[in-house]
């Protein structure tokens, strides 16, 4: 019951960067006047909103594949699951901190949630070896 339930987690947590990827192509906003990742601190200034805004897209694509894949192998018993799991967080971590804004101000609509999300993850795999089936 433990895997599904982390699994089934572990997914949900991959599709919710679909959610930023709509944000960032503009199909949507998330919150009103969220601008994620306009401004973002890495690329913006360097590429302009409109590519930074296609990178995070594509970034996040990634991202959600990682977890998607690594939420199947866990739901099939694989032995890799843990180790994709991991490398997607680490991904999404650092795709967050790459396309933060580098303002305090509405620090969640940034990704910082994701980005503690991800912590938790990778806590509990790499240091807890949680969960152990």
């Amino acid at each position: 019951m433990i895997r599904i339930v982390y699994g089934v987690f572990i997914v949900l947590h991959g599709l919710v960067h679909l959610l930023y990827l709509g944000q960032s192509a503009r199909f949507f906003e998330l919150q009103p006047g969220m601008d994620w990742p306009d401004g973002a601190w890495a690329f913006s200034k360097s590429f302009g909103d409109e590519t930074t805004r296609s990178l995070a897209g594509i970034f996040l694509i990634l991202a959600s594949l990682g977890f998607l894949v690594g939420g199947a192998g866990l739901f099939t018993k694989q032995d890799w699951w843990r180790s994709v799991v991991v490398g997607a967080a680490i991904f999404s971590a650092v795709i967050y901190l790459l396309f933060w804004d580098g303002r305090l101000a509405n620090i969640a609509n940034n990704g910082w949630v994701g980005i503690f999300i991800n912590l938790l993850i990778m806590t509990a795999i790499l240091i807890l070896n949680w969960p152990k089936f």
